[in-house]
């Protein structure tokens, strides 16, 4: 129980004083603080002061008190000045227990008075710094304590004393309001240049975002719209046209005017901070996405196995990007080839294979260093394999060797992963 008792002390002795203010630039130069340089500097002539003052007064009253006990008392009152900076509640402590030890052994007939003068000087300074940086219960106990002390050491000069003390307390507290609200008043500063800078920011990409959306609307906007108008209108500068060629036709029209709604679902992304949008694609889609694929004249076959079940949404998108930016290079470098799409639900993994049979050598290099824009604004290969490694999986693509062409991806299953890990 003592030793609990004891712990529970010290951590609230050590919780006692608060950490220190920046000193002002003009209080630290090369490198010192001057504060405490002052402080080493009066509590030195304050020892040779005191020393010598009850040196003469023994010698004249000729008392038995020697050299070593005035060098010792001398130093005890004085000392406690250096540590006021660092430790104010030790400080004070120590100049109060020397002010004690000194009334008792020193003869009132080498003193002026109750208290020597280095001693007070010490003691206010120390009772200073406690109402400054320790706590309100810290100051109030220091408070009691000099109001006893007083009474104590000398109860006709106990008054005086106590007026005497309270002076720094005052002024400690004072100083302590002060700075505290200047703390606060940076602190707000800087919060509202925090907000400002943050508004800054969040124009600046608002207008490169309008600036972007601009561009898109007045090019690729348009040029989606003309093609869609010219493959509406080719039938009909042909007499007579094979019904093959009509629906090819109708198919390019009904491509362009999709990927045009895509568009302006992006622009009022782009255009929007809280835009309202369509859901986004993901693997219960794939049956459409096959349908368009072969009719843009590739045979797709898929095949899932394993446990299908719910996946997260960034998961969900991102395999359907990576299906779907697979068939449009079949599409794009191999066109009249079959691909073979096969999902599997691991344990951990959502594994995606798109393999391209019938693939001429020639066109390896188009796949492997295909560099035009996906559907979902990515790279190729090197959009599917951001989309892959974004979620903490891998993407491989490339060659097998016997003439085909394998896409395999592999995503975990679970929460997303934040964006840029892995």
């Amino acid at each position: 129980m003592d030793a609990r008792w004891l712990g529970q002390i010290r951590e609230m002795l050590a919780d006692a004083t608060l950490p220190p203010a920046p000193r002002p630039q003009w209080l630290r130069r090369w490198r010192v603080d001057l504060v405490f340089a002052a402080d080493v500097l009066i509590a030195l002539i304050c020892f040779a002061a005191t020393s010598a003052a009850l040196g003469s007064q023994a010698v004249h009253h000729h008392t038995v008190l020697g050299n070593g006990p005035i060098l010792v008392i001398s130093f005890l009152l004085c000392a406690p000045l250096a540590l006021r900076t660092r430790f104010p509640l030790t400080a004070w402590a120590s100049s109060a227990i020397a002010m004690l030890l000194a009334s008792r052994l020193i003869p009132d007939s080498l003193t002026p008075g109750a208290y020597l003068p280095a001693g007070v000087i010490v003691y206010v300074l120390c009772l200073y710094a406690v109402a400054v940086r320790c706590r309100a219960w810290a100051v109030a106990s220091a408070v009691a304590i000099t109001v006893a002390g007083a009474v104590y050491i000398s109860p006709t000069t106990a008054v005086t004393a106590i007026f005497a003390a309270a002076a720094p307390v005052l002024t400690g507290v004072i100083v302590r309001s002060t700075r505290g609200s200047r703390e606060r008043l940076e602190v707000a500063e800087r919060r509202h240049e925090g907000e400002r800078a943050q508004l800054e920011d969040e124009r600046a990409l608002l207008e490169e975002r309008q600036r972007i959306a601009r561009e898109l609307h007045d090019v690729v906007a348009h040029h989606m719209s003309v093609i869609a108008i010219q493959a509406e209108a080719a039938p009909y500068k042909t007499a007579d046209p094979p019904e093959e060629l009509v629906e090819s036709f109708a198919q390019i029209r009904a491509s362009a005017l999709s990927g045009l709604q895509e568009l302006r679902r992006v622009l009022g992304v782009l255009r929007s901070s809280d835009p309202d949008t369509a859901p986004q694609p993901g693997l219960d889609d794939l049956a459409a996405l096959f349908e368009s694929a072969r009719k843009g004249g590739v045979t797709v076959t898929a095949n899932v196995t394993g446990h299908p079940r719910h996946i997260s949404a960034g998961t969900d998108l991102s395999a359907y990007r990576i299906v779907q930016e697979a068939l449009s290079n079949a599409m794009r470098h191999a066109p009249g080839s079959a691909v073979q799409v096969k999902l599997y639900y691991g344990e951990t993994a959502l594994v995606i294979e798109v393999r391209n049979s019938n693939c001429a050598a020639g066109t390896w290099a188009g796949w492997a260093q295909d560099g035009d824009a996906g559907p979902d604004g990515g790279h190729g290969i090197i959009g599917m394999r951001e989309r892959a490694t974004m979620l903490g999986g891998h993407l491989n693509a490339g060659p097998t060797g016997d003439g085909e062409f394998l896409v395999t991806a592999a995503l975990p299953l679970g929460s997303d992963h934040p964006e840029g890990s892995g």
